[in-house]
């Protein structure tokens, strides 16, 4: 993906926004996932085959996850270590989320579709992450 087509979703050619914004997405999404997972554990468990105590920790976690990045995006040039961080924990959840499908989940249908749509949706601010932190580094050397 080249720098022109990173600043059209992101609707700004400055690279520093890109990232900016990239993450600030991922947080409002992380976010909301977090805060179903804790509101509705139960009926959103029931509906996914997914044990509500799991969703709740789950929810919890992501909370925290989702304010960590929503700080980071809130910087005015967030550290390449942070967004570094980011993506790598973002690439893990995706990972992980499909190797717990295939050897321990035992969703519903909807579960299965809704673990595999989060870990693409996941791996794919990863990779925008990416790479706009590297057209930034491009742009400042």
């Amino acid at each position: 993906m080249s720098t022109i087509q990173l600043a059209v979703l992101a609707r700004t050619s400055r690279p520093q926004s890109v990232l900016r914004r990239f993450l600030a997405l991922d947080a409002v999404v992380t976010g909301a996932n977090a805060l179903a997972y804790l509101a509705l554990s139960g009926p959103l468990g029931r509906f996914l085959g997914a044990d509500a105590t799991l969703l709740l920790a789950l929810g919890a976690f992501l909370a925290g996850y989702a304010t960590g990045v929503g700080l980071l995006a809130a910087r005015r040039r967030p550290p390449a270590l942070g967004v570094r961080a980011v993506v790598e924990a973002n690439l893990a959840w995706s990972a992980l989320s499909l190797v717990a499908l295939a050897l321990w989940l035992s969703p519903t249908t909807a579960g299965a579709v809704w673990t595999v749509l989060q870990a693409l949706t996941v791996a794919g601010f990863a990779a925008l992450q990416h790479l706009a932190l590297k057209a930034r580094q491009e742009i400042d050397s």
